[in-house]
């Protein structure tokens, strides 16, 4: 899979321009602040639908302009696509495949595919267990368009649970209505649970083979998710009857998918709170490379790679590992300086390609 050409029109710092990448290693050289990750965003929001940027999507328009555009013409195996997504900052954004409008945003994922990775995806093994869920939705959501239908009604049964906890005016009261919302959310949370450990035990090994590849092959990475268990509605209906009288005083559900965690080792001792950040790193770009595998096994094509700023938080033989690894797919990186050969560069500045 490919991205041919991608227009951009007042979109973040760009006003009109348009760029057609090469098939291999494209890099986006230029000063900080220039307008190089915006590049990464609009592809990525393309293919995605949303920014690894803001939530707010009229924050993308250039300051002053109503309106903005990401089109994506994107080369896939078996047929091409385009992708435009238009921005009103007194509307909801417009998305569109091939002409055609798209009604709900789940519409568009499976058209295009794109893995993306910079210095700030240490988040994914350094903070909350939501960074790590993040990970697995976006993941298995490119995939399985399914899941991404079954996060929203999760979400929907979980606030309807959340809010007959807020306002039940005592326990009693509450049990009598509650089996309902415990049956709904037990049973969307079990196809959730058992989707994220099949990607789990598929991720594991791609995952550890990466970082074994990256790092040397000193160190075993470790990747596990505990959040499935066998007769999962049972237990989990079980727990949240036991978890009842907290989750009233609470006022919210204190377990379930929602609260599910990866855990991540190297050498049998957890990386997140005793890893150095060199280590964390390296997990972090690992599952990102097994992230590519895993799309590629699943449509039979690699995915777009996209690398923010990674070659300076990387020592040289890091450096061309990564490299080396990157020429199986359609690859778009950021630096600041670039000396590698076989790569189309284009210079950036103020927003322009120059």
């Amino acid at each position: 899979m490919k991205i041919k050409k991608l227009t951009l029109r007042n979109f973040r710092n760009y006003n009109e321009q348009e760029i057609i990448f090469g098939d291999g290693l494209n890099v986006l050289v230029g000063k900080n602040a220039q307008g190089k990750t915006n590049i990464l965003e609009a592809i990525f929001f393309a293919v995605i639908g949303k920014s690894f940027k803001t939530s707010k999507d009229k924050e993308v328009i250039l300051w002053e302009q109503e309106r903005g555009l990401i089109k994506g013409e994107f080369e896939r195996k078996y047929r091409d696509v385009t992708i435009e997504i238009v921005f009103d900052s007194k509307l909801k954004k417009q998305v569109s495949v091939d002409g055609i409008s798209l009604k709900r945003i789940g519409e568009l994922l499976g058209h295009a595919n794109a893995v993306f990775f910079s210095p700030d995806e240490l988040k994914l093994i350094k903070e909350s267990p939501e960074e790590r869920r993040r990970f697995m939705n976006i993941d298995i959501s490119q995939t399985n368009k399914r899941y991404f239908y079954l996060l929203g009604r999760y979400d929907k049964i979980l606030a309807n649970r959340n809010k007959l906890l807020k306002t039940s005016k005592d326990l009693q009261t509450l049990k009598q209505t509650i089996d309902i919302w415990d049956r709904a959310l037990c049973e969307v949370s079990e196809k959730i649970a058992f989707a994220r450990a099949k990607f789990i035990e598929e991720l594991a090994p791609l995952a550890e083979k990466a970082h074994s590849y990256i790092s040397g092959g000193n160190e075993k990475l470790e990747v596990s998710y505990s959040g499935y268990k066998e007769d999962y509605q049972k237990f989990m209906l079980s727990s949240l009857q036991k978890n009842l009288n907290k989750d009233f005083k609470l006022g919210y559900t204190s377990l379930g998918v929602h609260r599910d965690d990866i855990d991540i080792y190297l050498n049998g001792v957890e990386v997140k709170s005793f890893g150095s950040q060199g280590q964390q790193r390296t997990v972090a770009l690992s599952l990102k490379l097994a992230e590519l595998e895993i799309i590629k096994n699943r449509i039979g094509e690699y995915p777009i790679l996209l690398l923010d700023d990674v070659f300076s938080e990387l020592d040289e033989s890091r450096r061309k590992k990564l490299l080396k690894f990157t020429s199986k797919t359609q690859t778009i990186i950021t630096c600041t300086e670039f000396n590698e050969v076989d790569a189309k560069i284009f210079n950036i500045k103020n927003g322009k390609v120059v």
